[in-house]
């Protein structure tokens, strides 16, 4: 297959790509964190705008693909930040504050209600707002709060629980629809009750539950328990204990299932029994942990056990989930180990020139490598593997 060459618009300034390399037994020598900071660089070599209304924000594709937006949407731009705030952890210098700060960019107060929008004109959101992003982006501000210490984006969590809560209704019973524009509309696709909307609302809301004010804590248990059993309820497959993607406005259930769902639920099986002792959430995890391990690992081109070969970012947030599962269940090591791997595949077969990574970890198509999606999840990947390691 052929590879892009360097461009010259990237900069001069940038080290070149050196490849791991396999030592005489077949096996690589890796530190993840030092892999996770280069990654980070070369992101910011040629992802990163630098001048103009968006300097300082990313764009959406290296290189440009045909139709991108200036900068990128607020996915890409929260993805690179979950990995920004493990690099923070593990003492680089990374400039995070200023990263984290940068999400009011997207922020708006459409509809009276404050909330992050899908893009942003470079001072204030623009476009839908999603419930699954503004959750997403919740568990960054509780993130960038404990690495900070900041009582800013402990405001910022209060506005995005503000709302979730204005986003449930009763129509089948509860649970958050995709977006605040496509509530309940026959024949649209995209009006569903998704996995991701409700799992990620739950997993903002128990972090933030850890940190918010004790007047609060009740309410945003409540509503943390509200939704976790909408979704056991409405999407929960009971052959696996996985869940599938969503409740669309008719009834009807799309039974497609993607890593980030499952993983999410493994999560939040976590949390709650975190948060309440409550061994039976802890049961939910362990149960969607083998399931999701049993459904979503096979062989996959030439690949022994491989996590699937798109999205790597829904495999990444998978792996976050099993990272925080282990210390309560052996089993997930099992797991992480075969992430691990994959990971280290990737490391040698299946990057470009330039040392980015391919969407298909296997290394049989670069896919939409171009993505700075696809760069996030391998730079959160790396970083959730060196601190799992504890790599000093």
């Amino acid at each position: 297959m052929s590879l892009f060459l360097l461009s010259a618009c990237g900069g001069t300034d940038v080290e070149p790509y050196i490849p791991v390399e396999k030592n005489n037994t077949g096996e690589t020598t890796i530190v993840y964190k030092d892999e996770a900071k280069a990654l980070f660089d070369k992101i910011n070599s040629f992802y990163k705008i630098k001048t103009g209304t968006y300097a300082g924000l990313y764009k959406e594709n290296y290189p440009n693909q045909a139709g991108d937006p200036e900068h990128s949407y607020l996915w890409g731009y929260v993805g690179l930040l979950s990995g920004t705030a493990l690099l923070q952890q593990l003492g680089y210098d990374v400039d995070y504050a200023n990263l984290a700060n940068q999400f009011n960019l997207y922020y708006n107060t459409a509809n009276n209600i404050g909330a992050y929008a899908s893009s942003t004109n470079g001072q204030s959101g623009q476009g839908t707002r999603y419930y699954d992003d503004n959750a997403i982006c919740g568990i960054e501000m509780v993130e960038a709060y404990n690495l900070l210490k900041d009582n800013a984006y402990l405001t910022n969590c209060k506005n995005i629980v503000a709302f979730l809560k204005a986003g449930e209704d009763n129509i089948f019973d509860g649970g958050l629809w995709w977006n605040e524009d496509e509530k309940n509309i026959q024949g649209n696709g995209n009006s569903n009750k998704p996995a991701c909307a409700n799992g990620y609302a739950v997993n903002f809301l128990l972090r933030y539950y850890k940190v918010c004010d004790a007047g609060e804590k009740d309410e945003i248990l409540a509503l943390a328990k509200r939704l976790y059993s909408w979704l056991k309820a409405n999407l929960k497959d009971p052959e696996d204990n996985c869940y599938w993607n969503d409740k669309q406005a008719s009834g009807t259930i799309n039974k497609t299932k993607w890593t980030y769902n499952t993983g999410v639920m493994v999560s939040n099986g976590v949390l709650m029994y975190e948060a309440t002792g409550e061994q039976n959430y802890l049961a939910d995890a362990i149960l969607s942990a083998e399931g999701g391990y049993n459904y979503f690992v096979r062989p996959r081109n030439g690949m022994a056990l491989a996590y699937p070969d798109s999205d790597p970012w829904f495999n990444a947030k998978l792996l976050k989930a099993y990272t925080e599962l282990a210390k309560y269940n052996k089993n997930a090591t099992k797991y992480i180990d075969t992430y691990v791997n994959f990971m280290n595949h990737a490391l040698t077969d299946a990057r470009t020139q330039e040392g980015f990574y391919y969407e298909d970890w296997t290394g049989a198509s670069p896919k939409r490598y171009y993505q700075l999606l696809t760069q996030d999840a391998a730079l959160e990947s790396l970083g959730l593997i060196s601190i799992y390691k504890n790599e000093k």
